[in-house]
């Protein structure tokens, strides 16, 4: 009898039914076959300690580094950095006056006719020891000025969101390519075999610009893709069996036969990088089950901290309740935290992008994301861990000098200020500059590339040695480009 090339076989039904099981992993540890892990010790403090095969396994630097996690504060929709912490009196001394003539080059504009200048709706204060001035949208992140170093001149290539996003997560504006915690934990592995390397929380209004790509492994394996987390109910949906449906002997058995399976499929396949990282998810789902709620159970925190953060508020709770999972993760050890700060539901009211009205936008989501950011930067410090954490707050793009019906702002590549704290960096300095209006990067240009370069040498990673082959070339993060900021590294 002849088999149509789209049945399956009985170890292809199996295969792919003990696959599909949510919540399912390698109980037992398998050493015959090298690809998992072989114990578990101290399971009370969610650390496991893995011999064989383990993407996740600690890896050695290339030099000392100075941070050994990162928080990654993602600002999506385009801050506009004329409004917050690139202050520029010249908006106000030619308020009304068109750009053009004022600056090299073409006035790029997406939407309609270019307006005028527009002078920053909020007022500008100088704060610290080093007198950084910031905008009186940010009063509580004001108070750390001493401890951050603004970049004031970065520059990308895209006015478009999903585009921006991608490079600002990639280094390239087309989607396929890892991200920047895919590249860390792949370099670096985790500290933590009982947690994934790379953890991404979203805003509770929606997914990032960009979606899943922007944390896609892309061409390297799939082991290193970010993991979604949720920032309320169960961080991971569908981690444990539903009770009662499945008795743990029944898992086991599962679980036995999945494992013998898919040895049979690696000896028949040797090298399918897929099919490792899928035994790998399984047997680090199973070490989830017990480690994941403990780690972000926030309400082991004490009231004061939990203040801290503004959980007290129902403005700054759920950015906040982010930031605090944020440090509890790094506390236990995962490599790479995302946090996503505006979802797309209304995109213009539900991220930072100021089409209609930047002092109504700005002032919003200011005002949920100022004091979770300072009291992140004050508790790890606290706890001495923001020595070894590298945090930094960013976006895909700046916005435009001119205004947009008069009261917005469009999109702009050419400027916008990134920030960096902790990881033993000199705070309390600017670095670079755009021009007088804020339209381009003008003094030390700082591309997106250099500051991949720059978040990895912070890591004990020279970027040019971090490669992965495919296609026939050694690939990169920061491609064939990027120089480490000097300020920042020094």
């Amino acid at each position: 009898m002849k088999t149509c090339k789209t049945c399956w076989s009985r170890r292809d039904f199996l295969f792919r039914s003990g696959g599909g099981i949510s919540g399912l992993a390698l109980a037992h540890l398998l050493n015959q076959d090298k690809l998992l892990a072989d114990e578990i010790v101290n399971s009370a403090a969610c650390e496991a300690k893995a011999i064989g095969f383990n993407p996740y396994a600690p890896k050695p630097t290339h030099f000392k580094p100075r941070a050994t996690a990162v928080i990654s504060l993602f600002m999506s929709g385009g801050v506009s950095h004329v409004d917050t912490f690139d202050p520029k009196p010249a908006l106000t001394k030619y308020a009304g006056q068109p750009l053009d003539g004022k600056v090299a080059g073409d006035v790029i504009v997406r939407q309609g006719h270019p307006g005028p200048l527009m002078p920053s709706p909020f007022q500008f204060k100088k704060y610290g020891r080093s007198g950084i001035e910031v905008s009186d949208l940010f009063p509580n992140i004001g108070g750390h000025v001493d401890e951050i170093a603004f970049v004031r001149s970065v520059f990308g290539q895209s006015n478009d969101h999903v585009q921006a996003t991608y490079e600002m997560q990639t280094g390239q504006v087309r989607m396929g390519f890892p991200s920047l915690g895919s590249w860390v934990t792949y370099g670096l592995g985790s500290e933590n075999a009982s947690l994934p390397a790379y953890v991404v929380i979203q805003d509770g209004r929606g997914g990032p610009l960009g979606g899943v790509n922007d944390w896609s492994s892309g061409f390297i394996p799939a082991s290193y893709q970010g993991t979604l987390f949720r920032s309320t109910g169960d961080p991971i949906v569908d981690l444990k069996p539903p009770s009662g449906t499945v008795s743990e002997a029944q898992q086991r058995a599962r679980l036995d036969l999945l494992a013998k399976l898919n040895e049979l499929d690696m000896q028949q396949y040797p090298g399918n990088s897929d099919l490792a990282a899928r035994i790998s998810s399984y047997e680090l789902a199973y070490r989830m089950q017990s480690c994941a709620p403990d780690a972000l159970d926030i309400t082991k925190e004490s009231e004061a901290t939990r203040k801290l953060y503004g959980l007290d508020d129902k403005i700054t709770e759920p950015f906040g309740r982010q930031c605090l999972m944020a440090r509890r993760l790094v506390e236990h050890g995962v490599r790479f935290v995302q946090l996503f700060h505006g979802g797309m539901g209304n995109q213009n009211t539900d991220t930072w992008d100021a089409h209609g009205d930047v002092k109504a936008n700005h002032s919003q989501h200011a005002a949920e994301s100022d004091r979770p950011i300072a009291g992140l930067l004050t508790d790890l410090k606290s706890r001495g861990l923001l020595e070894s954490t590298l945090i930094i707050w960013h976006g895909e793009f700046g916005r435009m000098p001119i205004s947009q019906r008069g009261v917005g702002r469009d999109h702009n590549p050419g400027a916008m200020t990134v920030w960096m704290a902790g990881a033993g960096i000199k705070g309390g300095q600017a670095i670079g500059a755009s021009d007088e209006f804020g339209y381009k990067a003008e003094q030390q240009p700082t591309s997106y590339h250099d500051l991949h370069a720059t978040i990895l040498h912070l890591l004990g990673i020279d970027h040019k040695k971090l490669t992965y082959r495919f296609n026939g070339r050694d690939m990169r993060l920061t491609d064939v480009y990027g120089v480490p900021i000097p300020q920042i590294v020094a």
